[in-house]
């Protein structure tokens, strides 16, 4: 399961974090991937898909979870070309061996993100309306093998239709 404990970071960087699959006991099935083209691999229909099924270029609806949720396993996908709530934009693997810790997995996706950001929306964080978000492992996800950050960008005007790649704004 992944958690989604909110945190702010400098510069007002919201971390969702990831929790292990095993032994939560919040829900009693594993969710199910996300309903994908087979070719394109896009997302082809909205659906509660597991959370480790997400790819970079995923749109997610998942405004109405609450930023106190400690642990979710699945979130509410949609092919991008409806409305959502965010996209994921970059994902990156923390290197192998001992969890390095609360903190230095929140800076490392803090960084990583940042630095991200540029390179998709085309203009720098600081400089751009947009917001970010980010998924990474906790230390029971991290002893399951999970090493992934994956950094999601949103409006904060809601909703939008389409990518936010180049948005420029």
């Amino acid at each position: 399961m992944r958690t989604s404990t909110a945190r702010v970071a400098a510069p007002v960087l919201l971390a969702l974090a990831l929790a292990g699959i095993s032994g939560c006991g919040i829900l009693d099935e594993t969710p199910e991937p996300a309903v994908r083209d087979e070719t394109s691999g896009e997302i082809t229909e909205s659906s509660e898909a597991d959370v480790f099924s997400l790819q970079v270029g995923d749109c997610l609806n998942d405004a109405s979870q609450s930023e106190e949720v400690e642990e979710v396993s699945s979130v509410p996908t949609v092919p991008c070309d409806q409305p959502h709530d965010s996209e994921s934009y970059a994902a990156t693997d923390m290197p192998e061996g001992e969890y390095p810790g609360d903190q230095a997995i929140i800076d490392a996706s803090d960084t990583f993100c940042y630095e991200q950001f540029a390179t998709f929306v085309g203009l720098s964080y600081d400089e751009s309306s947009l917001e970010l978000a980010s998924f990474f492992p906790t230390p029971e996800s991290w002893a399951e093998g999970d090493r992934e950050i994956m950094c999601f960008i949103s409006s904060p005007d809601g909703q939008v239709t389409g990518t936010l790649a180049a948005a420029a704004r």
